[in-house]
């Protein structure tokens, strides 16, 4: 019976909650982060900081792999510096470019491809 009550518990969590990192879509990470600016130097005692950045370093590992494969190819989306980061306040604007009624449905992984194809265009 525990067992059961338990994996209910489970279930009933918001996906986002026990999703893998990389997963998480705009709006659930705009709201995140939202959040934890409105504490303001409370923030740093957050958990959410912990996992927004594993949200982002995710989202930016895939993307390194998706554009290493581009590459091999000859057709890179984007031609970013070696050694390029990602600086947070310019992300966060561009995340907000996305309409509200986008964002639910657009994963941080083809958010940061689409950033990086923004930013940094091969010419």
């Amino acid at each position: 019976m525990k067992k059961y009550l338990a994996a209910l518990a489970i279930l009933a969590l918001p996906a986002a909650l026990y999703a893998a990192p990389g997963d998480m879509n705009v709006a659930t990470f705009l709201a995140k982060a939202d959040a934890l600016e409105a504490k303001g130097p409370m923030a740093l005692f957050s958990s959410d900081i912990g996992v927004l950045k594993a949200e982002g370093q995710a989202a930016g590992e895939a993307y390194r792999n998706r554009l290493s494969a581009e590459r091999a190819a000859g057709r890179p989306s984007s031609c970013p510096p070696k050694g390029t980061k990602v600086n947070s306040d310019e992300l966060l604007a561009f995340l907000r470019t996305y309409p509200a009624t986008v964002r639910p449905k657009v994963p941080m992984k083809q958010a940061i491809g689409d950033y990086f194809i923004k930013k940094y265009p091969c010419r």
